[in-house]
Order: structure tokens, then C-alpha cells, then sequence
């Protein structure tokens, strides 16, 4: 486990470098910081960032030289005391253009400021959509035209924005900063226009430069689009912090939280109780009582539907009910067999009955996945396994207390769906460097599609020796195997982010934190479900 963080970390050295070395000195040449540079100027010294998206885009848009973070760097942070949303976009990848997957990751910052009610901070340095792609980023619902209609619902919201203009903000991304609450300018870096001279000239035969166009001097001077005009980005990024030392303090939704306490059980004891692999039996109380407060865990139903794990703690104080696969080993006839992390009837039972318990007292829900799916067979057919599962899924989808998603190993199938997978909403999820995310184990969905792919060419009268089908199998196996990976899944945002174990604690408690500040209120309903 410590080799499989280690390679997490050095990955994510590399995508910190953005667009290279050579893109971020002749910035720096031009009195421009790079991203992650300008966010840790912006937030307080001393506190805590926590990114999402790192790994976006990751391995990702090769034949186009790659998008390393998705082109924008972005995550929680705090500004003169406020936690906020920070998307800052990277201009030496590609000039900051925006690749379909820079949209959907802009779209997910956005989303989180809404869900949890927290000023958003742009800073702004980009080219606009990524051209070569600009069919695959421009005019569907969840495509760039998205961000300007959240900008709008956000300022309904009562959410403030502000946007600082430290680069290019070209065409349609022009409405972005004119549409928040605040805009402010770099001059002689910092425009903003429809068009840039070269497209002024072809369509209408004018000759201007760029700050004449649209600069900080133009649009604070002459236009008035913009509300302020700084010689430097450190004179801009200092008056963000004056704005947000004045914002008004707003309602919390009152989830409970003590003084924290650190967990008795030492949380590196992580790596060691869990294999890289997914291959080894554990305990995951043990994984519990390295995350909690003092080590204190009460389990839910401790003697029944055993496959999963349900009780109270404490996560840096927050009052938390934890949702957990164990991994159980069973005896029959044949010997002991090892159940990764199954859901019985039984475990779908108590964990649906568990989280309505905590939106009846307004607890806070984390999920710890560790799973292989629903048991199947005519057993658990005839015991009536989808219509438990179903319950439990139905639980999960109705909750209203906030989720959030720590996937610590196999996330399979259904399974996937009943512990708050990225289509539940989770407020924020994470996996480990471990993690395995798939409709099934990688064994048995090579083995299906050999068979699939064997009777394709059976049928096509082509014979299949044993050595072809050997060397077929090793090509289906490796493919799937690449696609199960926490890395192919947060290049593609099924998860915020990968993190090593030990910080674990702190993202839930900075999740928690962001969404004690939501503003809405929902009534919990289960609906219909088979009983």
C-alpha cells in the first residue's frame, strides 16, 4: 500500500508541472504565477486545500498532447477565514483551453459551491474551448454553455463569485467573469473580448491590440465591465481576500461537532491492514478505528447482516454514521470461502434501516466501499435479494443528509449503486490508490468476454487454439484491467479525487465542513419500495 501511494504521489508531482517547465518560465517572465502558485498565495496561510481533480483528464487526449488536471486546478480552500470553491485555470496547458473534460470538471466545482452554498473564486486565464474538440465541448447541457447558466442560478442563490481576470478570457468565457459578483484585472496580462484582433480584423477589417481590445485599462476605464485594475497578480489576489474578509456570515444546517480527538489506532496502521491488491481478508472495523475519534465506534445491528458494517462516531469531531463492507469469510462442505465485501439480504436490510435512522436524527453519512455486488444464486433470488437491495437502494437515493464516498477497495456492479457511488450524489467522493471500480471483477468479466468473443469467431468458421485463446484472454484481461484502475476513474471524474489513507479523515472533515453551509433543506421520503 505505501508503494501504490508513493506512485500516487509521483503521478500527481508530474501533472502539478502542468504544460512543463518551459511554459511556466516564460510566464513567469510576464509577471504570471502559475496556478497552484496563485492559490496558495490566495488561501491562508496555514490552512488546508483540499484539491479535487488532479488526476482529471489523466492519460487522457494523447494524440493532442494531453491535459494534464484537466487544463484547471481547483478545490476547497480558505480565504480570510471562509471556505470557499477555487478553480484557477492552468494557461500552460494548451493556453488554458478548455477540452471536454476541462468542462466537466468546471461543472463539478460548480456543483459543489451550489450543493453547499460556497463562494467560488475564479481565476481566470484561458483561450476558450479547445477547438479541435470544439463538437465535443460546446453545445450539449453539460458542455461549456453550462457554466454561464450556473453563474446566473448561483447569483440567484445568493452564492457570491468572484472572478479574478489574470490572463486571456476570450469569447464565449467572457460572460463568465462579467456575470459574478466581483471582476477584477491585471493590467497589460488581463483581457476580456468576444473577439480577438486577428477575428476583429477578418470580420470587420478593424486593426487593434489586445489591451486596446479588451484590457484591464478598456473595461475599468471605458466599458466598466470590470470593477478593478491591479499592476500585479499579488495586488489582485490581496483584494480578493479584502472582498472575502466582508462577506456576511451565513446559516449553518447545525450537524454536531465536538472538540476532535485523534484516533487511538494509528491511521498508518491502514497500509498494513489493507493489500494493494484487494487480495487479503481483513477486518474493516480495524480500518474503522483508524479514522474515527478516540478509536470509538458504536456498530448498528453488530450480530446481524454482517457483510455490512453499520454504527456512529466521530470523524475531527463531526458526528458521522459509517456505512461499511466487510469482507466475511464463511464455511461449507468444500472449506472456507472468502465473501469480498458481499451484500446479503440481511446487510441490505440493516443498512437501509441504518440511514433512514441517521436522516431521522440528522447524522451525516460516510461510506466506506469495499464491494463485490449483491450474492446471487436461487437462494438469495428466492429470499427476494433485489427487492432488499432494492430497499437499500432506495434509502440511499431519498437520503438528505450529506454522503460522502470513500471507496477503499472493490466498488462492483450494484454494489457500486447501493454504497453512493457518483450517481447517487455523494457530496464528495474519494477512492484510494487501491481502488477497483467496474460492473465486475476483473476474472469474470475476462472470462465472459472470451467467451462472447470465442463464439464470435466459432461462428465465423475461424478455429481457436489453445494458444490464441490464451493470448486473447491476456489482451481482454489487460484492457479491463487498465479500465478498473482509481487512475482511469478520476481522469474521468467518477471520483473528486485519489488520496492516500491518511487523509482520509481530513477530506471528510473538510466535506463536512463545506456542507454544513447548504442552504436548502429537504424532507427525507423513502417512497414506494417493496417491504
Amino acid at each position: 500500500m505505501q508503494e501504490a501511494v508513493n506512485l500516487m504521489k509521483e503521478r500527481h508531482a508530474i501533472i502539478s508541472v502542468g504544460g512543463g517547465k518551459k511554459s511556466i518560465d516564460n510566464n513567469r517572465e510576464k509577471g504570471k504565477m502559475p496556478p497552484r502558485e496563485r492559490i496558495q498565495y490566495l488561501i491562508d496561510k496555514g490552512s488546508v486545500f483540499t484539491e479535487i481533480g488532479a488526476f482529471t483528464g489523466y492519460d487522457m487526449y494523447q494524440e493532442h498532447g494531453g491535459c494534464p488536471a484537466g487544463g484547471t486546478v481547483a478545490g476547497l480552500g480558505y480565504v480570510s477565514d471562509r471556505q470557499c470553491v477555487i478553480v484557477a485555470n492552468d494557461n500552460t496547458v494548451k493556453a488554458g483551453a478548455w477540452f471536454p473534460i476541462t468542462g466537466k470538471k468546471n461543472l463539478r466545482m460548480q456543483e459543489i459551491a451550489m450543493e453547499n452554498h460556497l463562494p467560488i473564486i475564479y481565476l481566470v486565464d484561458s483561450a476558450g474551448v479547445y477547438l479541435p474538440m470544439q463538437d465535443e465541448i460546446f453545445p450539449d447541457k453539460e458542455h461549456f454553455g453550462r457554466i454561464f447558466r450556473n453563474n446566473a442560478q448561483m447569483s440567484a442563490m445568493g452564492i457570491p463569485q468572484i472572478a479574478a481576470v489574470l490572463g486571456s478570457c476570450v469569447a464565449g468565457g467572457a460572460y463568465l467573469p462579467i456575470m459574478s459578483d466581483e471582476t477584477l484585472m491585471v493590467e497589460g496580462n488581463g483581457s476580456i473580448f468576444l473577439a480577438g484582433p486577428y477575428l476583429v480584423k477578418a470580420a470587420i477589417g478593424e486593426e487593434v491590440d489586445i489591451q486596446k481590445l479588451g484590457g484591464a485599462v478598456t473595461h475599468t476605464e471605458i466599458s466598466g465591465i470590470a470593477d478593478y485594475k491591479f499592476k500585479t497578480e499579488e495586488e489582485c489576489l490581496d483584494q480578493i481576500k479584502r472582498i472575502m474578509d466582508k462577506l456576511g456570515e451565513q446559516p449553518r444546517r447545525g450537524y454536531d461537532r465536538t472538540t476532535p480527538v485523534p484516533p487511538k489506532k494509528d491511521p498508518i496502521d491502514i497500509y498494513n491492514i489493507i493489500s494493494a491488491k484487494n487480495n487479503k481478508n481483513f477486518d474493516v472495523v480495524e480500518v474503522i478505528k483508524c479514522l474515527v475519534d478516540n478509536s470509538e465506534f458504536d456498530q448498528f445491528k453488530e450480530d446481524y447482516g454482517k457483510t455490512i458494517v453499520c454504527g456512529y462516531a466521530r470523524i475531527d469531531g463531526w458526528a458521522v454514521g459509517i456505512v461499511a463492507n466487510q469482507r466475511l469469510v464463511v464455511k461449507n462442505g468444500k472449506g472456507e470461502i472468502q465473501l469480498g465485501g458481499v451484500i446479503y439480504n440481511d446487510s441490505a436490510d440493516k443498512a437501509a434501516r441504518f440511514i433512514m435512522n441517521c436522516n431521522q436524527k440528522k447524522i451525516p453519512l460516510v461510506f466506506l466501499q469495499d464491494v463485490t455486488g449483491f450474492m446471487v444464486g436461487s437462494r438469495s433470488e428466492h429470499s427476494g435479494i433485489i427487492k432488499d437491495g432494492a430497499k437499500l437502494v432506495n434509502a440511499v437515493s431519498n437520503s438528505v443528509v450529506p454522503k460522502i464516498t470513500i471507496i477503499i477497495g472493490n466498488s462492483f456492479g450494484a454494489g457500486n449503486y447501493a454504497m453512493c457511488g457518483k450517481a447517487y450524489d455523494p457530496r464528495f467522493i474519494y477512492a484510494w490508490p487501491n481502488a477497483k471500480i467496474a460492473v465486475m471483477g476483473g476474472a469474470q468479466a475476462a472470462q465472459t468476454l472470451l467467451q462472447i468473443q470465442v463464439a464470435a469467431l466459432k461462428a465465423k468458421g475461424e478455429t481457436i487454439d489453445p494458444e490464441k485463446e490464451k493470448a486473447l484472454l491476456k489482451e481482454i484481461t489487460d484492457k479491463y484491467d487498465r479500465q478498473t484502475t482509481p487512475y482511469y476513474a478520476a481522469a474521468r471524474l467518477w471520483v473528486d479525487e485519489i488520496i492516500d489513507p491518511l487523509e482520509t479523515r481530513s477530506v471528510i472533515s473538510e466535506g463536512l465542513n463545506a456542507a454544513n453551509h447548504s442552504q436548502v433543506e429537504k424532507e427525507f421520503k423513502m417512497g414506494v419500495f417493496q417491504v
